[in-house]
């Protein structure tokens, strides 16, 4: 797995003087996207953007599906974090059959199928995509910066991030049915319980997961203490926070309200409910992605855009419940003397403390009987709209629906934990470019800097291509050399 290719024009399209510099694609993460960069003659840098060039139109073609096939579909936006979506979709969809509050069992089982999610998803993310930069260095020799190169050079690090994303992998196949777009959540509930024989292989297995997951923390926390300079000022840039917050302040991925910090940890918004998200969050569109630009309404699109994911979520809650990952979160807490932790750097910190979160979890919950039975799906009075509201590994995740009285969807709006981290993530880069790129000749361990910021947020950029408007149309005609001949274009 190589690093990004990149290319050099002389000239910028319509900016005389200036010369574009494309990163495409951005390598080591979920989806397709690029960077560009505009410099001058003096090779300064004057623009640097993060483009999302797919278009996935799951907002538009769900609409006219009957509602129970909408928890299946949705997931085929990602097949990283396919659960995401289809416990969101669930959860929404939960409201249209009239059940606020699903059995013992059916919580718990779509929460084992969750965390087992967010381990899978950690693990991957950490072990296979983030730590060639982190391990080798960012300039290191692009051949070796990938899971292989890993594999020799640190035999067990590899290992252990194998053998972990597999663990929740399995989680996900006894919860979902499948390892990849199951259908174990259904409106109201789930379709079936794991035994007691499967939670026994699994607790076989999960003392030495957690076990590992402590040993994940333990080496982020070594490569900050080896180069704080770097991993404290890399892209650094403050913003505000969100994320859910469960019962008591606790961190919770299923369920709670929502929650905002500004960018010095004042509370901004406390206690809100999912089902008035749109009273709290606007979106802005941009020529330029297809991924849209969310923000706190109240404080409008230059000052109320925000991050999520675990540098949020591990900032914005009061405490932990697992005593391991509490203890590794005061810690980090203590780490900012204070103040909240901006560091794009500390998303791996964060991530690892939630990876050790999920492993104890699940421990527990595989010792809870009501896995192996009770009643798994009831409903109630018949409602015509939605709102499902869950924390997917890179941050909060919104499903919104409406149903009319034929059971068919007439409304669908997604806002994806990746596109929330737009506004940051281009926030970094430009960060980045000015600190590492202005004024040098490049190369591509000096572009692998932009994306080694990218990767940070660990984003999905298939599940973010969303876009509001008409969608624009090119045509272009080439003769046999290549050359444009013809062109044809709808206006967006």
């Amino acid at each position: 797995m190589q690093s990004a290719p990149f290319e050099l024009e002389t000239a910028a399209a319509g900016v005389p003087g200036l010369r574009r510099v494309a990163i495409d694609p951005v390598s080591r993460v979920e989806g397709h996207g690029k960077v560009t960069l505009l410099l001058d003659e003096h090779d300064r840098v004057q623009q640097v953007r993060l483009h999302i060039v797919e278009f996935r139109g799951f907002e538009k073609f769900i609409q006219g599906r009957p509602y129970w096939e909408v928890p299946v579909m949705v997931q085929r936006l990602c097949g990283i974090c396919p659960v995401s979506h289809h416990l969101a979709a669930a959860k929404a969809l939960d409201h249209v059959v009239g059940v606020d509050r699903l059995t013992a069992s059916a919580e718990k089982l779509r929460r084992l199928m969750h965390y087992g999610q967010i381990l899978q998803s950690h693990a991957l993310h950490f072990f296979h995509l983030a730590s060639p930069d982190l391990l080798f260095g960012f300039a290191s020799d692009a051949g070796r910066r990938n899971i292989v190169g890993i594999a020799a050079a640190y035999p067990e690090v590899a290992k252990q991030g194998v053998l972990l994303r597999r663990f929740g992998q399995e989680v996900i196949r006894l919860t979902a049915g499948k390892r990849v777009h199951g259908t174990g959540a259904i409106p109201g509930g789930v379709n079936r319980a794991v035994s007691r024989a499967e939670r026994d292989v699994l607790l076989g297995d999960i003392y030495q997961i957690v076990a590992w997951s402590r040993q994940a923390v333990h080496l982020v926390k070594r490569l900050h203490a080896a180069d704080p300079a770097l991993y404290d000022g890399f892209g650094t840039f403050r913003s505000n926070l969100l994320s859910l917050v469960g019962a008591d302040g606790k961190l919770d991925f299923y369920d709670g309200r929502l929650r905002a910090r500004d960018a010095d940890g004042r509370l901004l918004v406390d206690e809100f409910p999912v089902r008035d998200y749109q009273e709290l969050i606007s979106e802005e569109v941009k020529a330029w992605s297809y991924m849209k630009f969310p923000f706190l309404t109240a404080l409008g699109p230059q000052e109320g855009w925000y991050k999520v994911g675990p540098l949020a979520r591990v900032q914005n809650c009061d405490s932990i419940a697992t005593p391991l990952a509490e203890a590794e979160r005061r810690e980090f807490i203590d780490y900012g003397q204070g103040t909240l932790i901006h560091a794009p750097l500390a998303y791996h910190w964060a991530r690892m403390i939630e990876l050790l979160h999920t492993a104890e979890t699940i421990k527990d919950l595989l010792h809870d009987d009501d896995l192996s039975t009770g009643e798994l799906v009831h409903s109630g009075k018949r409602h015509h709209s939605g709102v499902g509201v869950i924390e997917a590994p890179r941050g909060t995740l919104i499903h919104h629906y409406r149903v009319d009285d034929d059971d068919l969807v007439t409304m669908c709006n997604l806002i994806v934990s990746t596109t929330h981290n737009n506004q940051p993530m281009n926030e970094a880069i430009r960060r980045v470019a000015r600190r590492y790129l202005d004024g040098r000749q490049l190369s591509e361990g000096l572009l692998n800097h932009v994306e080694v910021a990218i990767r940070a947020f660990d984003p999905c950029l298939s599940c973010a291509t969303h876009a509001l408007g008409r969608m624009p149309l090119q045509i272009e005609l080439l003769d046999a050399a290549g050359q444009v001949i013809d062109r044809l274009s709808s206006p967006a």
